[in-house]
C-alpha cells in the first residue's frame, strides 16, 4: 500500500478511523491504532472555548499516550473562533486540526457549522484561510458532496481547500439532504480526487476489505475513512489493511480474543471515565460488539442495568463462556 503523507506526517497505511461525537473517544482511539488504523481523529471539540470547561469538552481534549500524529477536529462557524480554538487544541498537544464540514445533525447545521458551511462558499475560504494561518501544524477538512443532490459543490469547497493551504481533504459520499441514509455515492470524490493535488480521503459506507478496495478504485483516494463500521468492530482495521496488502481475508478473531478486546475496552472506559459515566459508555459498546452474536439481545437488556466495572466484565465473561460452549449462548448470563 503507497504510503499517505499529511504535511509532515507519513502515516503507516491507508486506513483512517472517521472522528464520531460520542464514539472516538480516547479509549476507543487507541484500540483502533492498536488493531490497525493508520491514523485516528478525536471526537469533534466545539470552536466556542467558552464551554470548554464541561467535563466532556475537557475529556474530549486529552491527548496524553494517543499514538502520534494526534489529528483534533474542531467545529464552528466563525472563522477567529475556530482560529482561537485551533490554537490551544495545539498547545494541548494536537499535531493536526481537522476543521468539521461534513457533519449533517441538526444541531450542528442550525448553528451554521459542519456541512451547513458548504452553502456560504466565501465563508469556508474565510474559515480555512483563518485556521492555516493561526496554527504551524497541517490542517485538513472534512466535506461532504455537497449540500443537497442539486448543489454538489464539493469540488468547488475541496479547491478552495487547496488554495488555502489544506493539507488534506476528507469527502463523505453523501450530501447535507442525504444524511446518512441511501448509499453513498464514491463519483463526486473521483472527480475532487482527479482535480486536486492534495490527498483526498473517501469516507461513507466502507464496510468491509472488499469494499475498501472497490473505493480506493473507484476513487483513487489516498486513504479511506471508516466510521460506523468500526463500532463494535476495532479489528475492521486490521482485515482492511491485510486484505488491501495481500487479496487474503483474515479469518474474524476469534470468540477468545474478541473477549478479550471487550474487556480491555470496557476497563479502559472506566479507568477514562470514571464507575458511573463508563458503565453507561460501555453498555453502548456492548452492544455493538455482541450484535451479531446469538443471545445477545436478551444479554443486553441484563448487562444494561450493570453498574460497575466487576460485575460488567463478570456478566462478558460468563457471555462468553457460554457462547463457546454453545449453553444457550448467553442465556442467564448476567443475572
Amino acid at each position: 500500500m503507497s504510503s499517505v503523507r499529511i504535511g509532515p506526517y507519513t502515516l503507516p497505511n491507508r486506513l483512517i478511523l472517521a472522528p464520531m461525537a460520542g464514539v472516538t473517544d480516547q479509549p476507543f482511539r487507541q484500540l483502533c491504532r492498536r488493531l490497525g488504523a493508520g491514523l485516528v481523529v478525536s471526537e469533534m471539540v466545539t470552536s466556542d472555548v467558552r464551554l470548554w470547561n464541561s467535563r466532556k469538552s475537557r475529556l474530549r481534549m486529552l491527548h496524553q499516550g494517543d499514538a502520534e500524529p494526534r489529528s483534533v477536529q474542531i467545529a464552528g462557524g466563525d472563522p477567529q473562533m475556530l482560529a482561537e480554538a485551533a490554537r490551544r487544541n495545539v498547545e494541548m498537544g494536537a499535531q493536526i486540526i481537522d476543521i468539521n464540514m461534513g457533519c449533517p445533525a441538526k444541531k450542528v447545521c442550525n448553528k451554521a457549522a459542519g456541512s451547513a458551511l458548504m452553502k456560504d462558499e466565501r465563508l469556508v475560504g474565510a474559515i480555512l484561510e483563518a485556521v492555516v494561518a493561526a496554527v504551524t501544524v497541517p490542517v485538513t477538512l472534512k466535506i461532504r458532496t455537497g449540500w443537497d443532490r442539486d448543489h454538489r459543490n464539493g469540488l468547488a469547497v475541496a479547491s478552495i481547500a487547496e488554495q488555502c493551504g489544506i493539507a488534506a481533504v476528507a469527502v463523505h459520499g453523501r450530501t447535507r439532504t442525504d444524511l446518512y441514509n441511501g448509499e453513498a455515492e464514491y463519483e463526486t470524490i473521483a472527480t475532487i480526487k482527479q482535480a486536486l493535488s492534495i490527498p483526498v480521503f473517501a469516507n461513507g459506507d466502507i464496510d468491509s476489505p472488499q469494499k475498501a478496495r472497490q473505493v480506493l478504485q473507484a476513487t483513487g483516494a489516498d486513504a479511506l475513512l471508516i466510521g460506523r463500521a468500526a463500532q463494535g468492530r476495532p479489528w475492521i482495521f486490521r482485515e482492511m489493511e491485510h486484505y488491501l496488502a495481500t487479496g487474503e481475508l483474515l479469518p474474524p478473531p476469534s470468540a477468545a480474543e474478541q473477549e478479550s478486546i471487550l474487556l480491555e475496552h470496557v476497563d479502559a472506559l472506566h479507568a477514562f471515565y470514571g464507575d458511573v459515566m463508563g458503565a453507561r459508555i460501555a453498555r453502548k459498546h456492548v452492544g455493538w460488539y455482541l450484535t451479531t452474536l446469538p443471545g445477545a439481545r436478551d444479554f443486553r437488556s441484563r448487562f444494561n442495568r450493570l453498574e460497575d466495572r466487576d460485575a460488567q466484565c463478570a456478566s462478558i465473561r460468563a457471555f462468553f463462556a457460554e457462547y463457546r460452549t454453545g449453553t444457550g449462548a448467553g442465556e442467564g448470563v448476567a443475572a
